[in-house]
């Protein structure tokens, strides 16, 4: 009788932490992942680590918004702590970014696992709905949405969702029919074991490690978003601490305060190239 018991991938088995494992091994995802990890700290204790209440105005320090024994990071135009916004910034940023990147790849992972391993009239129906909106440029098709809806984080969420999921539904549906075919799935299909055990418990998680690169662009991708739709006027209402919004805050005083534009800016690039590090990283390790 034939074993069908038949072992997967080495380093790739569901008990292993191979990510865990991966950033450690490489210098700039390790570097990366400290990046992000820092900021997600700072998030997670903003009311301790906040000098200020973010929306608290000062109308003393709006006439002089230079940084001071008061405001180490001075205030932006009507008086608000510079630094007390950027960290809360940094809460709003981890709170949106998640929930979008976790949104768009459970509906991008599920339509292309189910249209690679089924094949068919599924595979053509989820293929021409994705080409349907890969077709509109993205950054045109958030702002129609969130101008046709209004701003606000369930909208955000609901535009990223679905200007992301079609090219997570494609990456995910060509890892699977590369993997289909194995050995250790075929002996599942012998076993009897049922569609959804096979995808979800033999197939995704070979999968797992472009996908998971992936994962790590498209963060960084939503934090430029999340920072271009407030400066377009089109992020979270305010007095929502928002980087984006921050920046388009202070443009307008660049010259004679550059610390108001400059710094929310900072942020949000070492927040993407964090995540940038982390994918680089963890591409090179799969290699």
């Amino acid at each position: 009788m034939a074993d069908l018991s038949l072992a997967r991938p080495q380093g790739l088995g569901l008990r292993r932490l191979p990510v865990l494992g991966a950033i450690l091994r490489s210098r700039a995802a390790s570097l990366g992942f400290a990046i992000v990890a820092a900021w997600g700290l700072v998030a997670l204790l903003a009311p301790w680590l906040a000098p200020y209440d973010p929306t608290a105005i000062d109308f003393a320090a709006a006439a002089d918004p230079a940084p001071s024994a008061a405001h180490l990071l001075g205030t932006d135009s009507i008086g608000r702590d510079l630094l007390s916004r950027i960290i809360w910034g940094a809460r709003t940023t981890y709170a949106v970014v998640p929930l979008s990147i976790g949104s768009a790849f459970l509906v991008g992972i599920a339509a292309g696992t189910l249209a690679g391993y089924y094949g068919g009239w599924l595979d053509h129906l989820v293929g021409r709905i994705g080409d349907t909106m890969l077709a509109f440029p993205a950054l045109v098709l958030y702002v129609i949405l969130i101008t046709a809806v209004g701003p606000s984080m369930l909208n955000i969420v609901i535009a990223v969702t679905l200007a992301y999921a079609p090219g997570v539904s494609r990456l995910a549906r060509s890892q699977v029919l590369a993997l289909k075919n194995m050995d250790y799935v075929k002996a599942a299909e012998a076993r009897g074991e049922p569609a959804l055990y096979i995808m979800a418990l033999e197939i995704l998680p070979n999968a797992r490690g472009p996908l998971i690169v992936d994962l790590c662009l498209r963060a960084g991708y939503t934090v430029i978003l999340i920072g271009t739709l407030g400066f377009l006027g089109l992020g979270l209402p305010p007095p929502t601490p928002d980087w984006g919004g921050m920046v388009v805050e202070g443009s307008h005083l660049l010259s004679v305060h550059w610390h108001m534009a400059v710094l929310p800016c900072i942020a949000i690039t070492s927040v993407v190239v964090g995540c940038n590090l982390m994918a680089d990283g963890l591409r090179e390790t799969q290699q």
